[in-house]
């Protein structure tokens, strides 16, 4: 016989609603999350996402501290991405540093987010691309012109027009 001072357990009766709760009917945390904080589950659903790990070009080994997961690429530590920018031949070039598929300059003084978005583009993370600035041209689009809105494409092609036609004014025929 139960003493009152217990609570009750799954196998006992709820004296509150005289039903025997089943372990299928109570929601997982997983459940309960989703239904409570739609945000935060997506969320931890992305940092649990894998990462596939990369191998030295020399040894074919694999580094021990690489992340398995998204969240442990953004736990790794200021020397654990030296550690790592070191064993795949980023932190010291040699002739196997440009034979990886996105190789990063990795000069020393480096402030943390900057290890860490090297790395990542490193590692074929999306985001982690290097930032740009006014007046950038990528891909023959003028970025600072992008940033002012219609007004900067428009005079951006106005001035890459001019500049075409000056081209073709000091060629002449040979254009």
């Amino acid at each position: 016989m139960e003493s009152p001072h217990q609570p009750p357990t799954p196998s006992t009766p709820n004296p509150f609603t005289s039903q025997t709760p089943s372990p299928s009917s109570t929601p997982s945390l997983a459940t309960r999350l989703q239904q409570r904080n739609p945000a935060l589950h997506a969320k931890i659903t992305q940092m649990a996402l894998p990462l596939a790990p990369l191998v030295q070009l020399t040894t074919g080994d694999i580094h021990p501290v690489f992340p398995k997961t998204l969240l442990a690429f953004w736990l790794l530590t200021d020397a654990e991405l030296d550690a790592l920018a070191h064993f795949y031949h980023q932190r010291t070039p040699c002739p196997w540093t440009a034979h990886y598929p996105c190789p990063v300059a990795w000069p020393a003084g480096l402030a943390l987010e900057e290890k860490r978005r090297k790395m990542g583009k490193f590692i074929g993370l999306r985001g982690c691309e290097s930032p740009t600035t006014d007046g950038e041209v990528v891909l023959g689009v003028d970025l600072g012109a992008l940033r002012e809105g219609e007004e900067g494409i428009v005079d951006a092609a106005r001035r890459a027009r001019d500049e075409e036609e000056e081209v073709r004014r000091k060629l002449g025929w040979y254009y």
